[in-house]
């Protein structure tokens, strides 16, 4: 079968999501092509791809990424109106009834490659992929080495096997755009190309609000290390210099993490990487960052959220604000920046925590090291969310707002819902225009405190045991933008072909 498949948005990285189901359905024939709609036009790129395809297929790794896909699959379909579509990844159930009003559409979460294999081979026979893909699972499921369950969305079908690694092809790269169109490390001045690859899929915690949890019920996925290099290693080729291990947690399994970066530093030892590790991961696996420093790595990606111990607890999160404190000084001691997201609007946030926020990055020096649109970042609560079913939001979430693709929530104090407008269109109108981050900071923190600067806040901390680096050369990708932010103008117009210049900010010349 002529076969699409399509990213929308996946953090600015090449999209590895669309790359690894490519390689298992050419493997098995079928004519493959793929659209990344971050970095390509739907109009003229999508239309014609959209002419060509007997089928299509839609990665939505992320909420944003749903959000978008869920504007292109019309357009597809303007084209070609009884187009079997499929949707799949974390978010795939809210492209389903009773979620959606789209018809038609079939959708997989977990480890899908095998799901999407006999999906198109299903389609190609002329039988029903629906009976089709829930056949092999049948067929598949049993034993402690298979645990699967139900979604808790109606229409979803998940799949946690333990395929085998034979399953795994090697990401079919090439038929995405170069590493050129992606983000970029920037670091002391330079600019170089950066990869992104996955040494495992789902997570062993269960944090409230995070959609891994929804789908793998605390349980997680090493690939081979020797696939995971042979990755790497096509994206060397391609120029990569810097890796990002995307793992929603690297340090799930800190040895198998220990092996992946071993033999990649073994193989390549100029290359430098960041991952993603949970704050109680940073501070329980101390002894290993010194190796980790040696063998290259630049920063980490940590989940803060928060700088309010008793939000830390509703969510989940397993660490508190010093915890969170204690992992900037670890990291710092090797030579490691953190990275903190946050989530700084929840139900529960008030004024004097939005304030505590700013302060603890600026007292911690990692104004450099935050995104600006981490500071306007609502909570989402799409279906299946843990803090649904653990009732920490009873009698707070409204009805289902299937624009929004989850649970509407108001602030008992309206200034912070409108706050959380002004700092969300701030951090978007700095993107579009590259405004210096401490700029951003500072507009943020007059809009927070009303009028106060940052002059007022206490001094940054700066410990005698970190090496200090300058906050312009701190390493960080170029890409700002985050998965649980809501799509910028910018993107809204890229998936409708249209010119992302028609959204520059007031007074922006770029």
């Amino acid at each position: 079968m002529r076969i699409l498949l399509v990213s929308t948005y996946e953090l600015g990285h090449q999209p590895v999501h669309i790359a690894s189901p490519a390689a298992a359905l050419r493997m098995r024939g079928h004519d493959l092509r793929c659209l990344d709609l971050s970095v390509q036009k739907w109009d003229p790129t999508g239309v014609e791809l959209a002419s060509w395809a007997e089928a299509a297929a839609f990665s939505v790794p992320m909420h944003t990424a749903m959000r978008l896909t869920l504007e292109v699959i019309p357009e597809l379909r303007k084209y070609n109106p009884t187009m079997p579509v499929c949707v799949y990844g974390l978010y795939a159930g809210l492209a389903v009834a009773p979620y959606s009003r789209l018809e038609t559409i079939y959708a997989v979460a977990g480890e899908y490659e095998p799901s999407l294999v006999q999906w198109a081979e299903a389609l190609a026979a002329g039988e029903d992929p629906v009976a089709a893909v829930c056949q092999g699972q049948r067929a598949g499921a049993g034993g402690q080495d298979q645990p699967r369950r139900e979604s808790q969305l109606a229409g979803l079908r998940v799949d946690l096997r333990r395929h085998s690694q034979s399953d795994k092809m090697l990401p079919a790269r090439d038929l995405l755009p170069p590493l050129q169109r992606y983000a970029k490390l920037l670091s002391k001045g330079t600019e170089q190309l950066a990869g992104y690859v996955e040494a495992s899929t789902g997570c062993s915690h269960r944090c409230r609000h995070c959609p891994v949890p929804v789908i793998y019920d605390g349980r997680m996925r090493s690939a081979a290390v020797d696939n995971v290099l042979a990755d790497i290693e096509q994206l060397v080729a391609m120029g990569a210099k810097h890796v990002s291990f995307g793992d929603p947690d690297f340090l799930n399994a800190p040895q198998h993490a220990l092996r992946v970066v071993r033999a990649t530093h073994d193989a390549f030892p100029q290359l430098t990487f960041d991952a993603t590790v949970k704050v109680e991961h940073v501070l329980r696996h101390e002894t290993i960052w010194p190796e980790m420093s040696k063998a290259g790595c630049l920063f980490v990606v940590s989940a803060f959220e928060s700088t309010d111990d008793e939000v830390l607890a509703k969510l989940a999160k397993g660490h508190t604000v010093s915890d969170a404190a204690r992992a900037v000084e670890i990291l710092r001691e090797q030579g490691i920046e953190p990275r903190p997201s946050f989530v700084p609007f929840t139900p529960w946030t008030t004024r004097a925590q939005i304030e505590d926020l700013f302060e603890f990055v600026y007292r911690y020096d990692l104004v450099y090291n935050v995104d600006p649109v981490q500071y306007g970042i609502r909570l989402l609560v799409p279906p299946g969310s843990l803090l649904v079913t653990s009732g920490q939001l009873d009698g707070i979430v409204q009805s289902y707002d299937p624009d929004q693709l989850g649970y509407p929530w108001k602030s008992p104090d309206p200034w912070t819902d409108m706050l959380q407008v002004t700092l969300a269109k701030i951090a978007e109108e700095a993107a579009a225009c590259e405004q210096p981050v401490e700029e951003t900071f500072e507009e943020m923190v007059s809009q927070v405190t009303k009028g106060r600067s940052t002059q007022e806040f206490a001094q940054p901390v700066k410990s005698p045991t970190a090496p200090f680096t300058p906050g312009q050369h701190r390493p960080r990708l170029s890409e700002a933008w985050f998965c649980c932010a809501e799509p910028t103008e910018a993107q809204h117009l890229s998936v409708a072909g249209r010119s992302a210049s028609q959204c520059l900010a007031p007074g922006c010349s770029t």
